[in-house]
Order: structure tokens, then sequence, then C-alpha cells
């Protein structure tokens, strides 16, 4: 056997030989831990690691069965194993979730377990214990199932171009053509087939709008937005700290992005910029080729990586030979790209739709970020210290976008080709903020109104998409199709509310990545004694460990934009 095929850690409590094929063969284990007597703090921390080890199991059961449905969303085999879990066994553990948390809080009191990561994990079973409520489960189920609606029919349209049926991502990369009109045949199409299935979409969303809403009244909340920021334990900032971020983007980042976008209409000598016209190069050079497929991103990867450090190289040699990667676009696979931490084995999984772009090779180091934090926490004996924050994990994922980019002649020879992505990718992470803040924004107004009508719905997303938006860019003719782009960011059917995180770590990335320019080995030194916290400190707390600022006012926001800035003038020198 390989050296780089990893075992997990044995199990003590379920014994080597469990395997889940019905919720009969979990509840005895669930039991136990309910039952137990524990008379000591030793005993205590045993009970800890053995519904640690139950709940890494079950974990990685469920992450597998999502894996695989995303992988072939048209397989029913697929689809059925997944919805087993979801309406068969989830239901059923949340239950003993919430009398668990209860018995770790009375236990944690009476033998007065704190430090060591401890203090982070009660406050949120506090939370959950807080906020439990049986109504719920069913509930969730219901969202669960819907969602899984969205994604068979997202994952499933495709459009004919030239002759050739394509997938979305696939499509996408034709709006990088020199010639514009390719640009304008390829965004058309692309626009009319999701605008095909709006009325479908906006069913979907009502109906997970409503549930959403019901839960958070079951909760005693006014709305599903104060229910998600108890339930996602943002514990470190506010809603009202969000509207300062909403405010600030605005005022720092949407001024830039304006002066990019006239830059752009400048260069490319049009009497109108279109929105086909976003993602061309602006000196009419063909689209950046950073790699031809799916394991020659993979091996570049690796090299890249290894320039940084030799150990982050390695963890994606480890997830080659044990086969946790799925990379390339097809028909019949889910849209997007994620890192999904396997809790057992602590060796995480990479899907994404790579075809050849320049956002592929982003997409391949922002995952391989998030990678490098699941190997980062592997040791950890408590699943909860392993599972950090967003604020946090997406600050992982966005530096390693940003250090690694450092590197990336391994995929660009040619020095004007370096200089030219980087500049492509500094531009999107301008172009990205305000897009953050608009989905958040957007998401805050759906929930404190939770009756509006789609109408209304539109209207807000216009109105909001307008504020974030350049001044430049001329949707003349196409505002039916701008009213509904909203429906495309599956954040927003499928995770609501984890959006902001992004724009927030962003942020810190950027701050990362000055750090690393200015001494590589000191700003590495501090990436990776944040990641290796896992989730055992605040955010504030980990930030501090990278030598960073958990800061989203105006006036740190205006400094980063203005390195930002001075780093692209550097790259158009």
């Amino acid at each position: 056997m390989s050296n780089r095929i990893l075992e997990r850690r044995k199990r003590e409590f379920l014994g080597e030989s469990f395997q889940l094929e019905s919720w009969e063969q979990l509840q005895p284990l669930f039991e136990n831990l309910k039952s137990r007597e524990v008379n000591s703090l030793t005993e205590l921390e045993k009970w800890l690691k053995d519904r640690s080890e139950l709940e890494s199991y079950l974990s990685e059961n469920m992450a597998w069965r999502y894996i695989k449905m995303t992988c072939d969303t048209a397989s029913e085999d697929n689809q059925k194993a997944y919805q087993f879990f979801v309406q068969e066994i989830a239901p059923k553990m949340a239950v003993y979730s919430d009398e668990l948390n209860k018995k770790a809080l009375g236990l944690a009191s009476e033998y007065d377990l704190k430090g060591g990561g401890y203090d982070i994990m009660l406050r949120g079973l506090r939370k959950s214990v807080e906020i439990f409520r049986e109504a719920n489960i069913e509930l969730d189920t219901k969202i669960q199932i819907k969602q899984t609606e969205y994604q068979a029919l997202t994952g499933a349209m495709t459009v004919n171009i030239n002759g050739e049926e394509m997938t979305m991502p696939k499509a996408a990369t034709l709006l990088q053509a020199v010639k514009r009109e390719s640009r304008e045949e390829a965004w058309h199409k692309i626009s009319e087939r999701r605008y095909a299935e709006k009325d479908k979409l906006d069913e979907i969303f009502n109906e997970l709008r409503d549930l959403r809403h019901q839960e958070a009244l079951n909760a005693d909340f006014a709305n599903f937005r104060d229910y998600m920021f108890a339930a996602m334990g943002r514990f470190d900032y506010t809603p009202a700290d969000c509207v300062a971020f909403h405010d600030a983007i605005a005022a720092t980042v949407v001024p830039i992005v304006d002066e990019l976008a006239k830059e752009r209409k400048g260069k490319l000598a049009y009497e109108q910029l279109r929105p086909w016209d976003l993602k061309v190069d602006i000196e009419g050079r063909p689209a950046l080729k950073p790699f031809k497929s799916g394991s020659e991103l993979l091996d570049k990867t690796e090299v890249c990586f290894e320039k940084i450090d030799p150990k982050l190289s390695e963890y994606i040699k480890i997830m080659r030979a044990m086969g946790h990667f799925d990379v390339e676009s097809r028909k019949g696979k889910a849209p997007g790209g994620y890192n999904y931490p396997l809790e057992e084995i602590g060796v995480p999984f990479i899907f994404m739709n790579a075809t050849d772009s320049v956002r592929d090779l982003v997409t391949m180091v922002h995952e391989g970020g998030h990678a490098i934090h699941s190997f980062e926490v592997k040791s950890y004996p408590i699943n909860a210290f392993r599972n950090p924050t967003m604020e946090v994990a997406e600050l992982a994922s966005m530096s390693m976008e940003l250090i690694s980019m450092e590197h990336w002649d391994v995929f660009f020879e040619n020095e004007a080709e370096l200089k030219r992505a980087k500049r492509e990718h500094l531009e999107d992470i301008l172009g990205a903020l305000p897009w953050i803040a608009t989905v958040d924004k957007f998401q805050h107004w759906i929930y404190e109104n939770p009756t509006h009508s789609i109408n209304e719905r539109k209207e807000a997303w216009t109105r909001i998409n307008t504020e974030f938006s350049d001044k430049v860019t001329d949707w003349s003719g196409f505002e039916h199709y701008k009213a509904y782009i909203w429906q495309r960011q599956l954040h927003i059917y499928e995770v609501p509310f984890y959006y902001i995180e992004y724009g927030m770590a962003q942020l810190g990335a950027i701050s990362v990545w000055k750090n690393y320019k200015q001494n590589p080995e000191k700003g590495l030194e501090g990436y990776l004694n944040a990641l290796k916290l896992g989730y055992t400190k605040t955010i504030g707390e980990i930030y501090a460990a990278a030598g960073i600022k958990f800061d989203f006012s105006k006036a740190y926001i205006s400094e980063l934009m203005d390195f930002v800035k001075s780093e692209l003038a550097a790259l158009k020198a």
C-alpha cells in the first residue's frame, strides 16, 4: 500500500466493522451516550471523544452520499442514498444531539471543563440548545429535499453552441472569446437557458423561504436572518456589522470597479460596454489557458504548492492517491465547486467543474486552501475543534489564492501572461466584493420581508444590485435577465446567509498576502498558525495568530484597497 493512502484513526466506540444500513444500528450508540454515567473529568473527556467518533463517522457517511450525488445528479441510486440519510437518519440524530448537548453542558459545569478549545465548543452547544425545537426537524428534512431539486434543475442545464451541447461552466468560457459575436451568442444562450427556468426556480425558492421563516418562528425568532445568526454561531459580529460592511464596500470598492469598467470600455473602444464584454481581455488577446486537462491542473497545483512549502504539495499528492478529486466539467454534474471535509479519515474531497480557465485555476487553489486546513486540524480528537467558523475557513482558501499567485509561473511560463493572469485575478477580487455585499444585503431583505411577492423580490434585487454595480455596463434590452441573475447563486438556495464570510475573509486574505509578500517565511508561518487553531479560539484571536485584523471598517478596507491598487499598477507597468 502506498504511504500516501492514509488510514482513519481506530474506532474505539463504534467498532472497526461498523457500517450504516439502518437507524436501528445507530440508536444503541446514541442511547449509550445518553445514559452513560460520567463520574470524573477523565470520564467526561472519554465521553466527548466517543461522541466525536460517532459524529465524525456520520458526518463522513453523509459526505460521501452528497459527493456521489453531486458527481452524478442523474443517478437515482445516488439521490436515494442521500435522501435516505436526510429522511431516515438525520431527523432522529437531531433529537439525540439536543439531549447530548444538554448532558454535555451539565457535565462541563459539574467537572469544570474549560480551556483547550472547550470554551469555544461550549458556547456553541449553549446556543444550539437555546434554539433547538423538535418541530424544526421535519422542516429541515423538507428543506434539504427541496434543495436537491435546485441541484438537479441547475445541474441538467446545457446549451447548444456551434453544434455542441455544452455544460453551463464550459459555455461560460466562451465569454472570453476575442470575437464579440461569439461572446454575445454564448451570453444570450446562457442567459436564455437560465431565464427559461426562472418560474420553477422562483417556486422552489418561495417554498424554501416559507419553510425557513417557519423554522425561525418555531424557535421564537422574529425572522430567519436572526435565527441564522444564532444557528451559524455568529458570536463575534452582528447584523449591524454586516450593514457596516455593505456600506464600506459601496464607499470604497464600487468606485474602483467603476474606474476599471471605464478603462475596459475605453480600451475596447466600444460605444456601449455590454454584459458579454466583461470577461474578454481588453487587449484583444485570446483567453489564457493555464492547463489543458484535469490531470494537468492537479500536476501543476502540486508543483505550485511545492514552491510554497513541500508539506502543502504532499497534501495534494495524498488526496490524488486516495481518489479524492473530481475536477472536470461534464453533463449531469452539479454546478460549482467545494472542498468537503471527511471527518474520520481527515483527507478531504475536492469537487469542481474545470474547463481550462484562470477562474478554474483560482477555484483549485481556493479549494486547495480548504484542503490544507483539513489536514492541519485532522489530529484534533474532538470534531468541534476541527470545524472552524466560515469566516476562518474562507480565510484559509482565499489566502491560498493570493499566496499561490506568487508562484503561478508554474502555470504561465510567459511573463506577460503571468502578469495578465495576476491582474485578472485581482480585478476579479475587486469585482467580487461588491457582489458579496449584494448577495448578503439581498438575503437580509428577503428574510426581513418573508411575505414578499415575486415582483417585490425582483424589485428589491434590482435596487440592491444597482447600488453595488458599475455605472458603465449597459444592460439595455436585457433588464429581464438582470432581474434574475440572483438565481445562479447556489448559496441563496442551499446555504442561506453563508456568503458574507467570503467578503470578510477576502479582506483578511489580502492582509495575509501583504504579509507574505513582505516576508514569505513569516507570512506563511502566520497563515499556518491560524489554520492550526481550528476552532479553539475566537475569530479575532485566529486572525491575530495570522498577523492580521478581523475588521471591515471603511478605513481598514480603504487601506487594503490602496494596496491592491498599487499591486495592479505594478503589474501594468
